[in-house]
């Protein structure tokens, strides 16, 4: 990380705009969260990653446009979601956030899987989103109402209500708290933390993505699960890959080899399983 990457005015902030889970686009600033001594091993993980990647605080994002942008990043990568998310504000966003509200309450549905086709399950995607605009309208008002109630409610009330709505797992739900409300001690679990967590031994190894979420919500302070959360995914994608991880080759060649457990990863043999997969086998024996 630069050394002036703790400004929250940096022009140099290091984590790519393109990354939807943050960014220019993702109401983030850099920061600076003192390392100190960590009191778990997951703090510690994360500590590290601030210090390979970057460390943010997170929140200001629309509520609504933060929903809407997270439903098009479910199953598909940044590279497919993103033109997505441009063509959709292009198309719908009338100059305010009810008027995006409103536009894709009113959306005809064919028209809307055509501009997010990028994005991948465009059908069903466009289908959640109209959905979820009218609940938006009807039951906050329009998009204001909505984002009042993400950033200022009770974040337990915010997490349910988010929760029952059509399509909106956990992992969207967290994102919403995280990237629009600045919640703190949210630490949104996708494909990358959840093989990420278990592989190191951070969360047991059979745990699902809410298990994960726990184990690490639990284990670093609320004010790095943010960063945390983002450096992880890059993390992820850059050494910790599901089928190749840099220390399959070099153990060497990874930057938290001292802090896993690899589980699941065999150097010796050169071979890769799913943690849960590993422990099995190894119950089995």
């Amino acid at each position: 990380m630069s050394d002036d990457a703790g400004d929250a005015g940096a022009t140099d902030d290091p984590e790519p705009a393109e990354n939807i889970s943050g960014g220019a686009a993702g109401g983030g600033e850099a920061a600076v969260f003192e390392p100190g001594d960590a009191d778990s091993r997951a703090e510690a993980v994360v500590d590290r990653l601030g210090e390979l990647y970057w460390q943010k605080a997170y929140g200001g994002r629309d509520g609504f446009e933060c929903l809407v942008r997270t439903v098009l990043s479910q199953n598909t990568s940044d590279v497919a979601s993103q033109p997505a998310h441009d063509a959709l504000m292009d198309r719908y966003s009338g100059g305010s956030d009810d008027d995006l509200a409103e536009s894709l309450a009113a959306a005809d549905q064919q028209r809307l899987a055509e501009t997010i086709s990028a994005a991948g399950l465009y059908n069903q995607k466009s289908e959640r989103i109209i959905a979820l605009a009218g609940r938006i309208c009807e039951e906050y008002g329009g998009a204001a109402g909505f984002d009042e109630f993400v950033k200022t409610g009770d974040p337990a009330e915010v997490r349910s209500a988010l929760l029952e709505m059509n399509g909106v797992g956990p992992k969207t739900a967290d994102c919403v708290l995280l990237f629009s409300g600045g919640r703190g001690g949210v630490f949104p679990v996708d494909t990358h933390v959840h093989r990420i967590a278990r592989r190191m031994g951070l969360a047991p190894a059979d745990a699902d993505h809410e298990g994960v979420r726990e184990a690490l919500e639990e284990a670093v302070p609320a004010e790095k699960c943010g960063f945390g959360h983002t450096a992880m995914i890059q993390f992820g994608r850059e050494y910790c890959q599901a089928r190749k991880p840099a220390c399959l080759d070099d153990p060497e060649g990874c930057p938290l080899v001292d802090l896993c457990d690899q589980v699941g990863v065999d150097p010796g043999s050169g071979t890769v399983a799913d943690p849960a997969e590993a422990v099995s086998g190894d119950n089995r024996g």
